[in-house]
């Protein structure tokens, strides 16, 4: 049970950022439809922003008045609560849409024409949710166009897509926008679990003397996905996932676990503390990673017919440093997987001699865990043996689970994109990743990228290729659970 006193001060009532123009580009596509528009139609009518223009802009040359028809729906199907037509005439008048046919000169006038809307000094804010292909023309066309001054810039996944092309990509940003103003995002990051990996580690006396090798045997960060490519094999047959989840994703989720304690919760020292970590990472070795490719999967619209991409990995790492020398950290994601899931697990060492009888029930059921799950409902479990009631000494695996439902406030927090988008707004690097962390990350992934194992076949609503289990052994997969969350 959470104890709150009646005035405690919440994160979700920090004064809104200055005004802003956002300029989002690939407006009618699948990302701004399904969270970025839902997402700052949210922020708008819960009063998280001060004033603030959207400029849409993308290959589609649709108008202003269909561009606000296409934002409804979409707020309509993938948004939160329902639309009102007093909520949605407030936030349509925000918007406006530009087609890219229009050219440098055509988007500084429309930003123009929203920065007098406005009508005081405001930042702009451009998101760009383009394929990566085109992210260092549309950073050129925003230099051609003057919209660098007072602007910062969202870049998505994946950023680059080895060593050498993200240096590449960090220089040819860097000709144009400063590196404080640059915001790589991964979404991960911006879930109210992630966070809350920060407030269990560093705030509480229970949990931060035992987070270390001497405590902690083995850590998983586990996300397999129910969903296939879902149309995008030419962009996915070219990225796989390991560049589509692990650099991108999981890496980010693991130097959260991992990282030292910061100097304090501020942007530069988190950042410094993460980027140590990818320091630290050895090498990923080929040997110590699983791919699968989903049977099918070179069927699909876009994809090459004798395709090697990975639609599924499992890996071991390993970070070479204090606390964390000897504990191997295993990574998993896929395509097409029995059930769709986002947790880390920590399973702790279990005590070095046992004074219980043989069918007693200790160990039968592994090391105790202590689980987070990234959904949004952010679940917490620690499980635990306890004796079982009754005559005998016998035990059963029991948790304590807390999820961010049972506060009664859920519907009032921010998903991870308005998150992120909110903080970007404020120049807060907080939960976004810098140039060097993402270099740091590429290095560590060369072995697997140069010499990487064969793709294995696995079956759609499997749990991936049958090696994981070798790769993991003596330990277990924590999915799929043997208990599952309780509502």
């Amino acid at each position: 049970m959470l104890e709150t006193g009646p005035q405690d001060a919440s994160p979700e009532t920090l004064v809104p950022p200055d005004p802003h123009v956002v300029v989002l580009f690939g407006a009618t596509g699948d990302l701004s439809k399904r969270k970025l528009l839902p997402g700052l139609f949210h922020l708008d009518r819960a009063g998280h922003l001060s004033d603030c223009r959207v400029v849409g802009t993308s290959l589609e040359s649709i108008d202003t008045t269909a561009f606000r028809r296409m934002a409804r729906q979409a707020c309509e199907e993938f948004g939160r609560g329902q639309v009102s037509p007093e909520e949605w005439h407030a936030f349509e008048r925000r918007l406006s849409y530009v087609p890219g046919s229009a050219g440098p000169t055509g988007l500084a006038e429309a930003v123009s024409v929203a920065e007098d809307e406005i009508g005081e000094p405001s930042r702009l804010l451009h998101y760009l949710s383009v394929p990566p292909k085109a992210a260092t023309g549309v950073v050129r066309m925003l230099g051609d166009a003057g919209l660098v001054e007072r602007a910062r810039i969202v870049m998505e996944k994946p950023f680059g897509v080895d060593l050498a092309s993200a240096r590449e990509l960090n220089a040819e940003v860097h000709k144009v926008f400063a590196e404080e103003q640059i915001f790589r995002i991964d979404h991960f990051l911006g879930k109210e679990a992630a966070l809350n990996i920060l407030a269990l580690r560093f705030a509480n006396g229970l949990f931060e003397p035992i987070w270390s090798r001497n405590f902690i045997d083995h850590i998983q960060i586990d996300v397999p996905e129910t969903l296939s490519i879902e149309g995008r094999g030419g962009f996915y047959d070219e990225t796989g996932a390991f560049r589509d989840m692990v650099v991108t994703h999981l890496f980010q989720v693991l130097a959260f676990v991992a990282m030292e304690p910061p100097v304090e919760l501020a942007p530069t020292a988190i950042t410094v503390e993460k980027n140590k970590v990818f320091r630290s990472m050895k090498g990923i070795r080929p040997e110590d990673v699983v791919l699968g490719q989903y049977a099918g999967y070179r069927d699909e619209p876009g994809v090459a017919a004798d395709s090697e991409t990975e639609t599924f990995i499992a890996l071991k790492c390993r970070i070479d440093n204090w606390r964390w020398s000897g504990v191997p950290f295993y990574l998993r994601t896929g395509k097409q997987m029995a059930e769709g899931g986002r947790i880390i697990s920590i399973a702790f060492r279990e005590p070095p001699k046992s004074m219980f009888p043989q069918g007693s029930g200790v160990g039968r059921k592994g090391p105790d865990h202590l689980t987070f799950d990234l959904d949004e409902s952010s679940r917490v479990s620690l499980s635990y043996y306890g004796k079982r009631p009754g005559p005998g000494m016998f035990l059963d695996k029991l948790s304590m689970q807390f999820s961010l439902n049972e506060l009664g406030i859920a519907g009032d927090t921010l998903e991870a994109y308005e998150r992120l988008i909110r903080d970007a707004m404020g120049g807060d690097h907080t939960l976004f990743t810098n140039a060097e962390g993402i270099e740091e990350l590429w290095n560590t992934s060369a072995p697997l990228l140069e010499d990487p194992p064969e793709v294995l076949t696995y079956e759609r609503g499997s749990w991936g290729p049958e090696e994981i289990h070798e790769l993991i052994r003596p330990n277990r997969w924590r999915l799929p659970f043997q208990r599952r969350w309780r509502d």
